[in-house]
Order: structure tokens, then sequence, then C-alpha cells
């Protein structure tokens, strides 16, 4: 393999190839993708120290573990599903709580539970001019703080990762049904925290016209 990173080689064949021993193919698979597993962490943790254990800790039982990565998923669903358990553990260590899966503290699949946001009212600028300012992503970034871990984390491998629902789904070890109840709740309680800061109050709808999307 040459020097350089040879962005046309597969992560399927970079895996094949570390598990044959080859050191190079290993070390190509983790520059490919710590930055990611660190944005996540970073994104989780909001302490770079922290974030920094993480990618450690998650390329340590990459490597540790490569051997019984049959490829279900891809390879960066599972580095990344490695990465946020390595996160819940420091966080629930943080908060004195026990590390138990997320599957542990399931929800009810259907959309009946979901409350309906209290602040509705159209935006003063449109979502392209909203998207430009870098005070909307501040504004998204201490939102996020305030979201329950366990929606947080389904809304950063979702809308911010890119992953589909059923890679969060697999990553998470959780019903498709419930990642997509658990995304509808991120998404809602973000966007009405969003709406009191950016909405124009002249605009503000009853509840009653509200619709989920």
């Amino acid at each position: 393999m040459p020097d350089s990173v040879d962005t046309e080689i597969t992560d399927a064949e970079l895996v094949r190839r570390a598990k044959a021993g080859e050191l190079e193919a290993f070390e190509t698979l983790t520059s490919r993708h710590e930055q990611r597993v660190f944005a996540l962490a970073m994104r989780m943790l909001r302490q770079e120290h922290d974030a920094e254990d993480v990618t450690q800790q998650t390329f340590l039982s990459v490597l540790e573990n490569l051997e019984s990565f049959r490829g279900e998923a891809s390879f960066s669903t599972w580095v990344l599903r490695i990465a946020a358990h390595a996160a819940l553990k420091i966080i629930r260590k943080r908060k004195g709580l026990p590390t138990v899966y997320l599957e542990e503290t399931t929800e009810p699949d259907g959309y009946d539970s979901v409350p309906h946001p209290e602040y509705i009212a159209d935006w003063s600028r449109s979502p392209d001019q909203l998207a430009a300012q870098n005070e909307v992503r501040r504004l998204l970034d201490e939102a996020l703080t305030r979201l329950d871990e366990k929606h947080r984390l389904i809304f950063l491998l979702r809308d911010v990762e890119g992953l589909s629902v059923r890679e969060t789904a697999e990553a998470l070890e959780l019903s498709e049904a419930n990642v997509k109840v658990r995304l509808l709740r991120a998404r809602l309680q973000l966007r009405e925290e969003l709406t009191r800061v950016l909405g124009d109050p002249g605009k503000q709808l009853p509840r009653s016209h509200h619709r989920h999307e």
C-alpha cells in the first residue's frame, strides 16, 4: 500500500487486509474514521480530553475485536457504535449512574406519547439564510446539550452523522420504531428551542394547527 491514503480502497478491503495482519491497512482505517469519532465524542461529551480518550478507546477496541467483525453492518456503523457506548460510559460515570445498554431504557414505539411543542411560530428568516449563520450552529449545539442523552445520541447519529434509521438502530441495538420515536422527540424539542429564539412572535400559531412531520 502506498504511503498516501488511497481513497479508492474500500473499508471492506482494508478490514480484510488488517485481519491478515497488515498494520498499514488498520492505520488507514483509523485515519479515515478518527475525525468522525472524535467529532461525535465532542458533541456528546463537550470536553476535548474525554473526546480524545473515547477516540483512543474506540480504536483500541476496534483493533482488539476486529476478528469478530463480520460485516453485517458497515465498518463505519460498527465503529460509531463502539464510540457511542464508550462515550455513554463516561456520561454515566459523571452522573454516578450504572452503565446500562440503551435498549434497557426503551420507550413506547407509538407517536401518541410524543408531546406537542408549547411554542409554535413561523421562523423570521428562511432555513437557507439561517443555515448559513454560525450563530444558528452555536444555538443548536447549546440546545443539543439540553437533550436527554438517549435522544441526543439518536439525533447525532441520524441527523448529524447521516446514518440511516436502520444503521442507527443497528449501531445502538434498538428497534427502528424506537429510533424514529426518539428522533421525532429530539427534532421537536430542538425545533421548539430554536423557534423561541429565531421565530417571529407575531406569527405564532395555535397548538391545534400543529402536525407531526
